[in-house]
């Protein structure tokens, strides 16, 4: 055999477990308030239905965040409700979101390469050297540039959980695919768990 395989086989395997360790780095880089853990299995419905809890309001306010949530969160409130009702998403939802990846700032940037509120991964920086089996894994995504606009970050962060959801059929398997690889059901259930307490 030549060598010329063990060195692919080898830069393969460190290539790998290069890209866990920035995973692993980049949640532990972003902290947000302790919130206990929980094993929450929810349905779609309940995301979906976005239907006012007792500490929003029932008319047509342009927010509908629960009040419980930071200013860092609520400064964004009117585009959180816009764009989670176009996609039919719970703001609150989207806020517990943004409040896990980014604490509601709107310049994060990861360890990992994730930007903005809802630390989606660009097409170009550190995520450019991500390689899947079919080409770069984040060719088709937005730019780093277009990202940093708070909201098209929204946006386009809504949107894929949107996707997610309707693909998966269930809000913790949707969450589960959005957050860092391999953090497994970890990240969905602090997810959930914002969600829960937050509303």
């Amino acid at each position: 055999m030549s060598k010329g395989p063990l060195l692919v086989i080898r830069g393969t395997i460190l290539g790998s477990l290069f890209v866990i360790v920035l995973c692993l780095l980049s949640t532990a880089h972003i902290q947000t308030a302790p919130v206990a853990a929980v094993a929450y299995a929810a349905s779609p419905t309940q995301a979906i239905l976005n239907q006012p809890t007792s500490d929003q309001s029932t008319s047509n306010d342009s927010c509908q965040v629960s009040s419980s949530y930071s200013q860092e969160i609520l400064q964004w409130c009117e585009t959180i409700t816009s764009v989670a009702t176009q996609y039919g998403l719970s703001p609150d939802l989207i806020a517990a979101v943004i409040l896990q990846e980014s604490g509601g700032n709107a310049s994060a940037y990861s360890h990992s390469g994730a930007v903005g509120l809802m630390q989606v991964m660009p097409r170009d920086g550190i995520a450019a050297s991500f390689e899947c089996p079919n080409g770069p894994c984040f060719a088709s995504r937005p730019t780093i540039e277009e990202l940093q606009d708070p909201d098209f970050n929204i946006q386009y962060g809504t949107r894929m959980l949107a996707g997610l959801l309707e693909r998966y059929g269930s809000l913790r398997e949707a969450l589960r695919a959005y957050g860092p690889m391999n953090s497994g059901y970890s990240y969905a259930d602090k997810v959930l768990a914002i969600y829960e307490n937050y509303r």
